[in-house]
């Protein structure tokens, strides 16, 4: 039955999940972080260790709603139909989300700077106030091939170690939160921060990088997340928009 806008076969705080993980996906469309109908962002089944939500492969992020997203378990079953989800996709969340349980959301992107900035030699540089709290926060995975393999996840979550961020070698970025607005805000942190390490390094002159001491006090004000605290920004101004994600 539906109430609203809510599905009541789902659990409420299933229905919940559902519906911040699929503004999450009609956001990163909103902010242009998107490539087709590729990439995912995963969030766990609320009650559960082994189930988490993600998009149905073929879909567009303008297209996800709370009621279409595909749940799955570790082992990559689905849940739900005859639902058929991206391979690479199943492999990289699977891993974190197995691993770390004190993650409940997982995002992954191809986007322009991320991706030059994984092909870096010398990889991510915050440069800037903004880009702070990344510092010591984020780890390095190195370039398998197509993440098909699921031998691959056990080396993923090894790199990953206790961080919140990584980057994926020659690949894209990834972000991990305790909920969907954390995972999506530092997606959006880091991204941003790309972009203005390849427009400083761009200019072709010496790179000023402030006092490690300046750094570290920046990083313990600003926290690892400031973006994440514009979620309720951000959900009105998608509602104003279009608010059948919640559908």
């Amino acid at each position: 039955m539906v109430i609203g806008n809510r599905d009541t076969s789902y659990p409420e705080a299933e229905w919940d999940a559902r519906v911040a993980l699929a503004a999450a996906y009609r956001l990163t469309d909103m902010f242009g972080m998107t490539t087709l109908v590729y990439n995912h962002i995963t969030a766990r089944v609320p009650g559960t260790t082994d189930q988490f939500l993600i998009n149905e492969f073929g879909m567009g992020y303008d297209e996800i709603t709370a009621s279409n997203l595909v749940k799955i378990d570790i082992n990559g079953r689905v849940l739900e139909g005859g639902h058929t989800i991206n391979l690479p996709g199943y492999v990289i969340h699977s891993a974190v989300h197995a691993a770390r349980h004190d993650v409940n959301c997982v995002m992954h992107t191809h986007t322009p700077y991320g991706m030059a900035v994984s092909a870096l030699e010398t990889g991510f540089r915050p440069l800037q106030q903004d880009t702070y709290g990344f510092h010591n926060d984020i780890s390095y995975h190195e370039f398998e091939g197509l993440a098909v393999d699921v031998e691959e996840r056990e080396r993923l979550v090894t790199d990953l170690g206790n961080t919140n961020n990584m980057v994926l070698r020659n690949h894209g970025l990834l972000t991990l939160g305790q909920n969907v607005s954390d995972a999506w805000g530092r997606m959006w942190n880091l991204e941003r921060a790309c972009q203005v390490q390849v427009l400083a390094m761009s200019t072709g002159q010496p790179l000023n990088q402030a006092p490690i001491e300046a750094i570290e006090k920046t990083a313990a004000l600003v926290g690892k997340n400031p973006a994440g605290m514009a979620w309720p920004y951000l959900l009105r101004k998608l509602d104003a928009k279009d608010p059948s994600y919640k559908n």
